[in-house]
């Protein structure tokens, strides 16, 4: 394409600067980088500086955002148009309007840049009108620093965490999990201290490098027991239930031993099983995850093909693969994975909860799955866990300090793609599904989990960046790691004013939480997102979910619905849940819903649906404005600041105290100029028209004229890969 064949705007004149963190490096930069807007699949866009730091790269230019186009979630630390390395997930270069993967050495340099990030933003950068030496300095350094293995202690956490003030505390009532106490805290808070105890046995970590210092283990067990295998073969306590019985985990044995040591090692478990099994203790029932669950490897391979779907390079994308999308959907398998977490995590309240058995999780290395599960069963059985302290101090114990491998999982290093895995991703997933199906009874809100999982790729904090306590003990002692005040102090995600100010805080917190137990009926309902993709897939005939649509004509309205009969073999009947479960299941679906008590999700086929805010929140095309259940919440704050209002004037004493609620939520003016992914979609944006091409239209009128069709439903197992 030529210049006159683009929107442009002109080259900036005056000089822009990278905003620098403490411990922040320039390290190289190139000058007349063109950066596409791809709303709409032409080439309009911007000059400016593109920029790689030891942190992230950047793309600035001269537009300062306008106060109606600025994000209301502006994040302090990681801009629009920022990327941190961690972030980058793949890069690409065009070259002859080919795209090639970029990795190590280069030999020709690429006329468009494309990056692919983690969070599913979608960079296009054009290089044409860049000098040549600064094209092959800039692509080099982001290739280099964003792709290539590095040393651990080069990261930019610890340059950060060195040259940083440590001025702040992120505790924010959140247990760390980091001392003796708060184990015994938690085991006085859940009532579990009459028959477990926290031990100190891993002081020096002489037990296992992968264990936290501290944990806690049934009374009977003995400390010779625990260093025999390293903590293996040791039930591990997660949580006790109202009723005594507990959710406990452990760590097994490798299973490829030869006979004498496989002999010995289930002598050991024999004796460890009968020890839990007697009074006080409730009877036991063990489940080992890694028979009953997807494999790492095939949550990760889900997962992949899942996030393809939302890393639109165009609008034309879009709109083409609009036409399969149920069956897209469902070839990835991620919804799937997510009905069967949640239907073990079901399995296991039951288990808790109505037999009174104690459960044992048995996997592997206990820090992954395990995790997975016993936070879910947490959330569904504590309503201390569903209040935002409550839940991150469960985040602290099962994850930051019970030993996932946030490092090797989320690919820090870069070393190899074998060991990434999204369980942590899974999980706040599956927690989406409980917020979205029971509002009230969360302390936070859907965007506090999104936001929670950027979180995971700024490394800035150590919560989700180590695999063990261990390794960040290790990595934090030395004579390299002191500043001038003294040893430095990583930050923890929790401290959430490092990244958000008050005002974008607020977005965070739930208004509409329920304080006190309100059962009722009618607060069941969930309010479905009308948007313009179907989010879930749906079942039978009798059973479908909301339309999902497309734009023929220039009109933001919805005018066909595209849905099939059965969209393949959605839910196993061999993995049809037991009988004993049905009626668990069934029984408490029946009743008003307590949402201080037990909460279950609905797994039921277009139950599960797609977690909407984090995967379409950058596709313009997926967003309806002035609409949403964001329109609904805006009206509803709206009523509550008049009423609020009301009160200060009613009694001036005070006001200071009521003014401050009324300023905790974030005021929604002109719920008409938002977009139902507020607040992560921009303000005023205009509606995004389609740039079908020609072929698809009669691609679609070949099947049977299905753009003319109203609410009917159709056969589209034809299409299916």
């Amino acid at each position: 394409f030529s210049l006159q064949e683009i929107h442009i705007k002109e080259p900036i004149e005056k000089q822009v600067n990278p905003h620098l963190l403490p411990g922040e490096l320039l390290l190289c930069e190139a000058n007349t980088v063109y950066k596409y807007i791809q709303e709409d699949g032409s080439n309009r866009g911007t000059y400016g500086k593109l920029v790689c730091t030891n942190f992230k790269i950047a793309f600035l230019d001269d537009e300062s955002a306008s106060d109606d186009n600025e994000p209301q979630l502006k994040n302090k630390i990681v801009g629009e148009n920022d990327i941190t390395l961690q972030c980058v997930d793949q890069i690409y270069g065009v070259y002859d309007e080919k795209k090639k993967l970029l990795t190590g050495q280069l030999r020709k340099y690429p006329e468009k840049l494309i990056i692919y990030c983690k969070d599913l933003r979608v960079f296009h950068f054009c290089l044409r009108y860049t000098k040549e030496e600064e094209v092959k300095r800039i692509v080099s350094g982001i290739v280099h620093h964003s792709q290539t293995p590095k040393l651990l202690k080069r990261l930019f956490l610890f340059s950060y965490a060195s040259a940083a003030p440590s001025n702040t505390d992120g505790r924010n009532q959140t247990m760390m999990f980091d001392t003796l106490e708060d184990w015994r805290d938690e085991l006085e808070r859940t009532k579990g201290n009459v028959k477990y105890k926290a031990v100190t046995i891993n002081e020096g970590y002489r037990v296992s490098e992968k264990l936290p210092l501290y944990f806690v283990v049934p009374i009977c067990v003995s400390e010779e027991n625990i260093l025999k295998y390293e903590g293996r073969g040791i039930p591990i306590w997660c949580w006790s239930c109202h009723n005594g019985a507990a959710l406990l985990k452990m760590s097994a044995f490798p299973k490829e031993q030869d006979d004498s040591t496989s002999q010995t090692q289930k002598a050991f478990l024999d004796g460890i099983y009968k020890t839990i099994s007697k009074a006080p203790y409730e009877l036991l029932k063990t489940d080992d995850l890694s028979s009953s669950l997807p494999s790492l490897q095939d949550i990760q391979t889900a997962y992949t093909r899942f996030k393809q779907l939302f890393l639109i390079d165009n609008s034309s994308d879009f709109w083409t693969t609009d036409v399969k999308w149920f069956s897209l959907l469902e070839s990835t398998n991620w919804l799937e994975i997510i009905r069967r977490v949640l239907k073990k995590a079901i399995e296991v309240a039951e288990c808790l909860e109505r037999q009174h058995t104690n459960v044992l999780l048995i996997e592997e290395s206990a820090t992954d799955l395990c995790c997975v599960i016993s936070t879910l069963v947490q959330v569904m059985m504590d309503s201390y866990s569903r209040t935002k302290s409550g839940f991150q101090s469960l985040i602290q114990e099962e994850w930051a300090i019970g030993g996932h491998g946030f490092f090797d999982h989320c690919s820090h290093l870069h070393k190899s793609d074998k060991e990434e895995a999204p369980v942590f991703l899974l999980l706040l997933n599956c927690v989406w599904q409980l917020v979205q199906q029971y509002p009230p009874a969360f302390e936070f809100t859907e965007t506090y989990l999104t936001v929670l999982s950027d979180s995971l790729y700024v490394p800035i904090f150590s919560t989700f960046f180590f695999n063990s306590q261990h390794q960040k003990d290790t990595n934090t002692s030395g004579e390299s790691f002191k500043t001038q005040s003294g040893p430095f102090r990583f930050l923890t995600v929790w401290d959430w004013s490092v990244q958000f100010d008050p005002k974008a805080q607020a977005f965070l917190n739930n208004p509409f939480y329920a304080e006190k137990p309100k059962p009722d009926k009618s607060q069941r309902k969930t309010t479905r997102f009308k948007h313009q993709r179907q989010l879930s897939l749906p079942l039978t005939t009798t059973k479908s979910s909301t339309k999902r649509g497309f734009f023929r004509e220039e009109t933001d309205h919805f005018i066909k619905n595209i849905l099939g009969k059965r969209i393949g073999k959605l839910i196993n009947s061999s993995d049809e849940p037991p009988n004993s479960f049905r009626e668990f299941y069934d029984s408490w679906h029946s009743k008003p819903v307590d949402y201080h008590g037990l909460l279950l999700p609905r797994i039921d086929g277009p139950e599960i649906k797609v977690w909407a805010q984090r995967y379409l929140r950058w596709i313009p095309e997926a967003q309806l404005h002035g609409g949403g259940t964001i329109a609904t919440a805006a009206k509803i704050l709206d009523l509550m600041e008049e009423v609020q209002s009301l009160q200060v004037k009613m009694d001036e004493e005070h006001c200071q105290a009521v003014s401050g609620d009324v300023h905790s939520v974030p005021l929604l003016r002109n719920s008409a100029r938002l977009s139902s992914l507020f607040p992560f979609a921009l303000l005023q944006r205009q509606s995004v028209k389609p740039a079908l091409p020609t072929s698809t239209w009669k691609d679609l009128e070949v099947e049977d004229d299905l753009v003319k069709r109203d609410d009917e439903f159709v056969d589209l197992t034809s299409d299916m890969p």
